[in-house]
């Protein structure tokens, strides 16, 4: 097996932990670099799991230039508009998206994890192997998994999420921030004739919110929020049921994709993210994705900046070829918009959790009194991104 030649003319072998949307991004950049690198991944398989993901025209230019942006359209739902309403359905604000030399789209997550990892070599990718922790062994770096195997790297990335175990060493900062609220995923197997095409919505209520976006192949995907401590898990039969209950008189068409999603499907997950830090780096060791800059799902964009971060890493190895000098440029270039994010991210999340009456009035306000011509703008600080164009 040969690797893409270092400055000192070895062959420089990349080891990357997790198989998520991160990882493999990430390996699949780094091969269109040149690089061979390895995946390993935790799981027995990948499996037909997760809800739908939101991809951004700053992650769908990334998929295109990878050369898998037609099979991602395939499988995908366009999205050219947002809607809030009020959990009764007045229209509290709406946003056409701006233009842009890519789309927005929203697909199954499972859909694009497979379409990532059928673009790779079946042998770059490894199931079953739990990541245990790292050492450094002068310019190496020793992968150690918890069945006794060890592989030697010339750089380990780290891209095993929230949870990281490559993080806990490198940082030891303690589990993630719980931030009041759970989120619930499905994905429904049809779209509801009250839906406007092209569309994603978020529905208001006290301390409540429901998203809907189209995502491809006929299904609609759907997310809700609640206020409730972090340990008020029910057990998955239970889902279905509590969120009717959640959103008994809301607006159509919540209760009718609650209740054509059967209940074990759907998903549930405390939100978290971490504050930002700027070190994600620890010799030959480099974090990224939500390993590196955790975030809370209210802008759609954890996988959005996995994937630019895919993109930039390979860019600076290409440039480099020497792990120290190109993790530390990858780091600086990335901390400013990802810490951004991040904060932005927990702030609107945090306004759309408000539940006292006055607070939701004032939000319905808010909503109803910005300009589409600033919505846009705003937006574009976020589409506009192009890891290509990013001069490192």
């Amino acid at each position: 097996m040969s690797f893409f030649n270092g400055l000192d003319g070895k062959e420089m072998k990349i080891i990357i932990i997790g198989g998520g949307i991160g990882g493999l991004s990430t390996a699949l950049a780094l091969s269109r670099a040149g690089f061979e690198p390895e995946v390993f991944e935790q799981a027995p398989a990948l499996l037909e799991v997760g809800a739908a993901i939101a991809v951004w025209p700053n992650a769908m230019r990334v998929l295109q230039r990878l050369g898998v942006g037609d099979q991602v359209l395939e499988k995908a739902g366009l999205i050219n508009q947002a809607r809030w309403l009020s959990s009764h359905g007045r229209v509290l604000g709406k946003v056409r998206f701006p233009e842009t030399d890519a789309p927005a789209i929203a697909l199954h997550r499972a859909d694009l994890q497979q379409i990532l990892l059928h673009a790779l070599p079946a042998r770059s990718v490894h199931l079953g192997k739990r990541f245990e922790a790292y050492r450094q062994q002068g310019p190496d770096v020793l992968a150690v998994f918890d069945d006794g195997d060890s592989f030697r790297c010339d750089l380990l990335i780290g891209a095993d999420g929230l949870h990281s175990r490559a993080r806990a060493q490198m940082l030891g900062d303690g589990p993630p921030f719980f931030r009041g609220y759970t989120v619930w995923r499905g994905v429904s197997p049809f779209t509801s004739k009250t839906l406007l095409p092209l569309t994603a919505m978020e529905i208001y209520g006290r301390g409540k919110r429901f998203g809907i976006g189209p995502v491809g192949l006929g299904r609609t995907g759907w997310w809700a929020t609640a206020n409730e401590p972090e340990h008020g898990a029910e057990p998955p039969a239970e889902r279905q049921r509590k969120l009717l209950a959640l959103c008994e008189g809301w607006c159509e068409p919540v209760v009718e994709l609650i209740a054509a999603t059967p209940s074990e499907s759907i998903l549930r997950n405390a939100a978290f993210d971490r504050p930002p830090v700027k070190r994600w780096r620890d010799g030959n060791v480099i974090l990224l994705g939500d390993a590196a800059h955790p975030t809370t799902p209210n802008l759609g964009q954890g996988g959005c900046m996995a994937l630019e971060d895919a993109v930039l890493l390979s860019r600076c190895l290409l440039k480099y070829r020497e792990p120290g000098q190109a993790s530390m440029t990858f780091q600086a270039l990335r901390y400013a918009r990802t810490a951004a994010i991040t904060r932005y991210s927990l702030r609107y999340g945090a306004i759309g959790q408000w539940g006292n009456s006055s607070a939701v009035r004032g939000r319905e306000a808010l909503l109803s009194s910005i300009p589409e011509a600033l919505a846009q703008k705003l937006l574009k600080l976020i589409f506009d991104y192009d890891a290509y164009g990013v001069n490192i």
